[in-house]
């Protein structure tokens, strides 16, 4: 870990053969991730969704992230954008359909994979709203939704107990429970 950390620093001062050593390094646990978001679809799509998310992740040249929870975080916000983007032009290919929410046990590449993007994009509304209101809140469900890490996983790359998120996740749940069913 105190490689990565050591990386991302210089890959952030824009030393682009650390940024690639560092893509290289956490590549396996990216694809993981993604993967875990297509729950059987195409291994060419995951390995898709892992590329266009470093690619728009160092986009500038530079590693803009502090350490290895950092690099997560930023990944699954980036990781959301990329599949809200896609939901949006396809949905903006055709109009209609019966708004029917699931829980969010899912993953967000499930859900648009499934062609529920009414759901993803109310999700996404109520996600911002969120973010309004309670910033690690929204950021802990786009970890799990958006890169689908488990509450371990996430308790471990913020410190923090898994019992403190899993609370946590039981609120950012219930506030977008609420959003989207306009209670």
């Amino acid at each position: 870990m105190a490689e990565i950390t050591e990386l991302i620093g210089l890959a952030r001062d824009g030393d682009q053969v650390a940024s690639e050593r560092v893509f290289a390094l956490l590549y396996d646990e990216l694809h993981r991730l993604a993967a875990g978001q297509l729950r059987g679809e195409q291994a060419m799509r995951a390995t898709s969704l892992v590329h266009e998310a470093y690619l728009k992740i160092a986009h500038h040249g530079a590693l803009a992230v502090n350490d290895r929870g950092h690099f997560f975080a930023v990944a699954a916000r980036v990781m959301r954008q990329i599949v809200i983007d896609h939901v949006r032009s396809r949905s903006a290919l055709r109009r209609g359909g019966d708004l029917h929410f699931a829980p969010l046990e899912t993953t967000a590449m499930q859900a648009a994979s499934q062609d529920r993007d009414e759901e993803v994009l109310a999700l996404d509304a109520a996600l911002e709203r969120l973010a309004e209101l309670d910033a690690p809140l929204a950021a802990l469900v786009e970890m799990r939704f958006y890169a689908g890490l488990e509450l371990s996983e996430i308790a471990t790359v913020q410190e923090r107990s898994e019992r403190s998120l899993k609370r946590d996740w039981r609120r950012a749940r219930a506030f977008l429970q609420r959003e989207i069913a306009g209670v």
